[in-house]
């Protein structure tokens, strides 16, 4: 079954150019122009990846990860043609899973679009090994790759469940933040460990009822993260 992608950005010579590319490889590519537009196309359609631009008509592509991660953990790229490390991380605030700085090679985008699937697979596939589990409050249903506080679900990122599922299955291991990177990201992941902590922190958010307090997701200082049981 082919993959389905859909490529956001205003520029439409880029779209064009990453259609071609990602057609050439099998997928199945459908384009957006605005951000309107792409919201749209999330909420009717599922997607093995969206390639996001930051810069868009009508609703910025932070607004639009933004308002998908309300009803959809499908992975997002986005893409930015700002080299600040602020603009990059904010991305990731509003959910994002992955980022690429303009001007990029197109090897790189099939590259990082490869690689998200491929994690998302080998993640679908190791949750149906152990089918649920129960902490306290917490609910994590693994085949379905969802999160449960009090039966209420907790809308999680790819990432982000990625990242819980690491710890509660290993707990009380302390994983440094340089592990994590390499574990959840990938080795050829180019971003820093800031990625993990605001990764932690929207987390925490999420699933404990006093993020400066938690129960599950700990630190140790100097040394890194872990899951308390």
């Amino acid at each position: 079954m082919a993959r389905k992608v859909l490529v956001v950005d205003d520029e439409k010579l880029i779209v064009k150019g990453i259609r071609f590319s990602l057609e050439q490889d099998g997928m199945e590519v459908t384009c957006a122009y605005d951000g309107q537009e792409a919201l749209e196309l999330a909420k009717e359609n599922t997607y093995d990846v969206i390639l996001l631009d930051v810069m868009l008509p009508k609703m910025d592509g932070f607004e639009v990860c933004q308002q998908i991660r309300e009803f959809s953990d499908m992975p997002i790229i986005m893409l930015t043609a700002k080299g600040d490390d602020m603009d990059k991380i904010l991305g990731l605030e509003y959910g994002a899973d992955d980022y690429i700085t303009k001007p990029f090679n197109i090897l790189e985008v099939k590259a990082r679009i490869k690689a998200i699937i491929r994690r998302n697979g080998k993640a679908s596939a190791s949750a149906e090994v152990k089918k649920e589990a129960v902490f306290g409050d917490m609910r994590i249903d693994h085949e379905g790759r969802r999160v449960y506080i009090k039966d209420t679900e907790v809308n999680l990122t790819a990432k982000e469940f990625d990242l819980l599922e690491l710890l509660c299955n290993n707990p009380n291991k302390v994983y440094s933040r340089e592990k994590l990177l390499n574990i959840v990201w990938g080795y050829d992941y180019p971003g820093d460990v800031r990625t993990v902590d605001v990764h932690v922190r929207r987390l925490r958010e999420k699933i404990e009822d006093s993020p400066s307090e938690p129960k599950y997701i700990h630190t140790k200082w100097g040394v890194g993260y872990f899951f308390q049981v």
